[in-house]
């Protein structure tokens, strides 16, 4: 058995002399992804950081440092991550929109407010609360206890259709097909502003913001490959509905690349930095469509989530 969940080796550049190796870790590690799926990243916060060089688990050229060293340009260092510590996810008996399921896939219409999967803050209520409950010991268990069957994550007040995994193979299989980018992922927004084209590609990598660690930015120097196709189905009075299709699976893509060819989602404030009006809960997007090769059969399947009832509401009053 692996000693730590990940050992990784870094050297420290020339241009960084005199930088404290926290803050250098936090902003090196922000986006990495490690062994984990593509469409999840490590948290590499300086507290974190802070903590692993405190239980001397990061060596600069096979020494124990402190918080406060600073670099010289030019160490080795690593950072072993340990195991996260074991937390007890119990089912949850709570009703679930299927779209389909048999042995070994489900999909889910996910409703608004719903977190994927058991983190920070949010260790009940979750989708894998419910799947637990639902698919009781049939699921995949390659991503661990905290996300048992979970192959790709929405977030929480984004709605629709979501894919997860009754059994290893399956998810193997899911994830190879993520990695290829070859499933189908159809989303649709309401969007601020009027498009004069009624088509396009944003393709710009995303990675960390590196002045604010909550937010995810088009970072050309240090972030990963992100594209996204959009078309206008209507421009609304100051909106447009649009429908995206996602050729990669970044963190946040289509609220990132939205917002930044000065189209951010209606409701986001996040990355709009308006107050949201209408009384919005989050982001107004929806994971509309999914395709995907079975994983036992060989065949294409797709289907849909329907637009729920308060985007329907919002089209009526913008239209």
């Amino acid at each position: 058995m692996k000693e730590y969940l990940d050992t990784i080796e870094l050297q420290a550049e020339k241009s960084k002399a005199g930088e404290r190796i926290d803050k250098f870790l936090s902003d090196t590690l922000s986006d990495y992804s490690g062994t984990d799926t593509e469409e999840s990243t490590l948290s590499f916060s300086r507290s974190y950081i802070q903590k692993l060089i405190g239980d001397g688990l990061v060596l600069v050229d096979n020494k124990n440092i402190k918080s406060n060293y600073k670099l010289s340009g030019g160490e080795v260092i690593t950072v072993n991550v340990p195991f996260p510590a074991e937390l007890e996810i119990l089912p949850e008996n709570i009703p679930l929109d299927i779209v389909y399921e048999d042995d070994d896939v489900i999909l889910i219409n996910k409703p608004k407010g719903m977190v994927v999967h058991p983190a920070a803050g949010h260790y009940s209520g979750t989708l894998v609360n419910a799947l637990m409950y639902h698919c009781k010991d049939a699921l995949s268990g390659i991503n661990g206890v905290l996300r048992p069957g979970i192959v790709h994550r929405i977030d929480m007040d984004t709605t629709g259709i979501i894919i997860a995994c009754k059994n290893n193979a399956a998810h193997l299989s899911l994830g190879e097909q993520l990695k290829n980018h070859s499933i189908t992922r159809y989303y649709e927004a309401i969007c601020y502003n009027n498009f004069g084209e009624m088509t396009g590609t944003v393709d710009a990598p995303i990675g960390r913001n590196p002045n604010d660690r909550k937010k995810m930015a088009v970072n050309r120097q240090n972030g990963r490959e992100a594209v996204t196709h959009y078309e206008v189905i209507s421009n609304l009075k100051g909106f447009a509905h649009i429908r995206c299709r996602l050729e990669t699976g970044r963190t946040h893509q289509i609220r990132v690349h939205m917002a930044s060819i000065s189209h951010p989602l209606l409701g986001d404030t996040l990355y709009c930095g308006a107050r949201p009006p209408f009384n919005l809960q989050g982001q107004t997007l929806h994971a509309r469509t999914l395709g995907f090769i079975h994983p036992r059969t060989g065949k294409y399947m797709e289907f849909e989530a329907p637009l729920p009832d308060y985007f329907k509401a919002l089209l009526e009053r913008l239209k």
